[in-house]
């Protein structure tokens, strides 16, 4: 019978890994999570330049209905379809951030939990959720599947 009081057998220390690997991969665990949001403002910086960029097709409409072609024209040349670095849309930063970085942080962040920890990812998070939780008490159970786990809560039964 499975013991499922305690974590899963892919959140357990492998035999043999110490405390200071296991506080490593988390420390790599950690950076690398913050790289992930990282790029995902990378991705809104991407996302929120070509939004502004397209609304100035609206702008420069505006500006020549009101009558002011001049201004309709500097927008149109000078800022619409503008590089925002040189020779790089952001669509090009970002591709250049995924290949020259995120892959490979994310490559080396999993080759190290391979190879360092048998590929059990998140050991400081799951010892810290078994050092935490309080053993007995429904909503600190250790997995979804322990006895006596909740169902999703449904606030307005």
């Amino acid at each position: 019978m499975t013991d499922r009081q305690g974590p899963d057998e892919e959140h357990r220390r492998p035999e043999g890994v110490g405390d200071k690997t296991v506080e490593a991969l988390g420390s790599l665990s950690k950076a690398l999570e913050t790289v992930e949001r990282a790029r995902g403002h990378l991705y809104s910086f991407h996302q929120l330049t070509g939004t502004a960029d397209l609304e100035l097709d609206r702008a420069v409409q505006l500006l020549r209905e009101a009558g002011h072609a001049v201004w309709a024209e500097r927008v149109e040349t000078e800022i619409l379809g503008r590089n925002v670095i040189p020779g790089h849309w952001t669509f090009q930063i970002v591709e250049a951030y995924d290949g020259t970085y995120y892959r490979a942080f994310r490559e080396l962040e999993q080759e190290a939990v391979r190879e360092l920890a048998d590929g059990r990812g998140h050991l400081y998070e799951a010892e810290m959720k078994e050092a935490r939780r309080t053993r007995g008490h429904r909503d600190h159970t250790a997995r979804p599947d322990s006895p006596g786990t909740r169902g999703p809560a449904r606030p307005f039964d």
